[in-house]
């Protein structure tokens, strides 16, 4: 049994016996005499490596494992129905949920204006000396600050406590209201309701078609003039044209962004010139935590015949 192996991370998983690892570049296509591998981790499959162009090639495969947290990009690149399918859920929390934490605080701790101060070689005083601690136009801290994060799995429920632990009120957004790790969460038919009172509402939503610019203008209308939008989840869920003008009318604090519509974020996008946006290329994750484990326990599993973690129902 063959199992390829990207080599843009380091993998070190335990090959039960039969099993032949197999390195392969995910920005090339695999190699004709591979295409008999039975299971594929994928990761960063880009180029003449699509993931499109190795559903097709590798005939006998019968196990994909996505490094990703979100599995969109392997449902979609076509792989036989038969083939099991499991994400990377957990690989990224702490690794996004720290991301997500650094956009936050360095939105409201005004970096923005910080780094254009320092360009201009200017001491910003509107930004030093004596600052009031909640004042009623913008948010400067997370000390009582309202946080939303709608999609309040892993990811969410890590940056939670980071967000409690630095004295924020923080409720989640999930198909079903209830309680996850001490925190309150509201179901999406209620999100607009609790919009209107966020100081940051952080996005960690997959793509999907029911969250395709699932914050639309009349979404973003009910935030309050104040409040910062954070996206680490996927750039479809939002819609750009709608954040840009409501940035520019100053209805909206500022957006700390680092997923797009589009990527890499073309350079006529008006979002490099919006008013407080902060702007990451895709780098919340990119380094996943305790592949190894995964891959190992899952490995084991499937030469046994038992069920695999994170398996993606389609």
């Amino acid at each position: 049994m063959k199992i390829l192996l990207p080599d843009n991370t380091p993998l070190d998983p335990d090959l039960p016996p039969g099993v032949e690892a197999v390195r392969y570049s995910p920005s090339k296509p695999v190699p004709p005499e591979h295409h008999d591998a039975e299971i594929l981790v994928s990761w960063g499959q880009s180029g003449s490596g699509s993931l499109a162009d190795t559903a097709q090639a590798l005939t006998r495969l019968r196990w994909v494992q996505s490094l990703a947290a979100g599995p969109d990009a392997v449902l979609a690149a076509g792989f036989a129905d038969d083939v099991i399918i499991t994400s990377g859920r957990g690989l990224h929390d702490r690794t996004v949920a720290e991301h997500a934490l650094a956009l936050t605080l360095a939105g409201l701790r005004r970096f923005p204006e910080l780094a254009e101060a320092r360009r201009e070689h200017r001491w910003a005083r509107e930004v030093g000396g004596v600052q009031a601690l909640h004042p009623a136009d913008r948010v400067t801290t997370l000390l009582g600050a309202h946080v939303l994060i709608w999609g309040f799995g892993g990811i969410g429920r890590t940056l939670a406590r980071y967000l409690d632990a630095l004295g924020a009120h923080v409720r989640g957004v999930a198909r079903s209201a209830g309680e996850r790790d001490g925190f309150p969460v509201v179901s999406e038919d209620d999100v607009d309701e609790e919009l209107r009172n966020a100081d940051v509402l952080v996005l960690i939503l997959p793509s999907s078609p029911d969250t395709d610019h699932v914050l639309d203008a009349e979404r973003l209308a009910l935030l309050p003039s104040r409040a910062w939008v954070i996206n680490v989840g996927r750039g479809s869920t939002v819609d750009e044209a709608a954040l840009v003008a409501a940035l520019e009318a100053g209805t909206l604090g500022g957006a700390g962004l680092d997923v797009f519509e589009t990527e890499p974020l073309p350079a006529d996008s008006p979002l490099w010139d919006a008013p407080n946006v902060i702007i990451s290329p895709h780098s919340a994750g990119g380094r996943p935590v305790g592949v190894d484990e995964l891959l190992s326990e899952n490995l084991a599993a499937f030469v046994a015949g038992k069920p695999l973690r994170n398996v993606i129902e389609r």
